[in-house]
């Protein structure tokens, strides 16, 4: 969790800087096409093309195909409502994602676990602020978003039991580069050399995330995992204020202190769970 944490801080960058130039559709198909052309040496050193065959395609494509649509989603909403309401409601996922794991996945409910997602909620509202008034189509459109990343991080667990973490990363590129493909086309305009390096960079760093997502699931309980992504929110506030002198207030600071403690509370007393073979 900690390499997915530190890679999409540089991602939120990167998407900063990227999104100056080009459309979103473009952004995320060349993100799946240049992160499978890098992954590619990672297959052939675990067996090639006939190492990813898989039992379970329909998941497989289920669970991408509502990642991308989430990820649509969020995008949309930005433009919607102001960017404190989209990350609060965003990080309502690991509710949905805890419930669903807890629901279909076995995994249990603990106290600790339920006071977690609750401090994490509440740092999260206390650092964006949101704002308050009448529920508009844009906080509908956050909300499926963030319900659409609960599901497809509670599918990537169930994935866990029976696939390599390789091999889901393999066809999370495969299936959204399709997906993609016909939009991005659409609205393709040629990236100058400043945008390619940043591609170059969301590429890298948002397939490696991801490898590093399914191998936190394949240790721990997705109740307990999930709820260390909400430090992605105090720590990408960090980078704006040093890197774009964005302002880090007190209440910044309280609410990554309750993230923080809702994380302990979390991680306290957790066994290890030992890795299984072909992992």
């Amino acid at each position: 969790m900690a390499g997915w944490l530190a890679l999409m801080l540089i991602v939120a960058i990167a998407g900063r800087e990227t999104t100056r130039e080009l459309n979103v559709f473009q952004i995320m198909e060349v993100r799946s096409t240049l992160g499978l052309l890098m992954l590619y040496p990672l297959v052939r050193l675990n067996g090639g093309l006939a190492a990813m065959r898989t039992s379970r395609p329909l998941q497989h494509v289920g669970r991408n195909l509502i990642h991308y649509a989430a990820q649509l989603g969020w995008f949309f909403a930005l433009t919607l409502i102001p960017l404190g309401q989209v990350v609060s409601i965003e990080f309502t996922m690991p509710i949905w994602t805890a419930i669903l794991a807890a629901s279909f996945l076995g995994e249990r409910l603990t106290v600790g676990k339920i006071a977690a997602v609750v401090l994490g909620v509440v740092g999260v509202i206390v650092i964006v602020r949101p704002a308050t008034g009448e529920i508009n189509p844009g906080q509908l459109i956050a909300l499926g978003a963030a319900v659409g990343f609960g599901i497809s991080v509670a599918m990537m667990k169930s994935l866990t039991r029976t696939e390599k973490t390789l091999a889901i990363i393999f066809w999370m590129l495969v299936i959204q580069s399709v997906a993609g493909f016909l939009p991005s086309l659409y609205v393709w305009r040629w990236p100058t050399a400043y945008a390619w390096s940043w591609l170059v960079v969301i590429a890298f760093c948002g397939t490696f995330s991801h490898y590093c997502m399914a191998r936190a699931m394949l240790y721990a309980d997705a109740t307990v995992v999930l709820p260390m992504d909400f430090l992605r929110v105090p720590l990408t506030a960090a980078a704006g204020w040093l890197i774009y002198s964005e302002r880090l207030d007190t209440l910044t600071v309280l609410g990554a202190a309750l993230i923080l403690t809702g994380n302990l509370l979390n991680l306290r007393g957790v066994p290890r769970l030992p890795a299984r073979a072909g992992a």
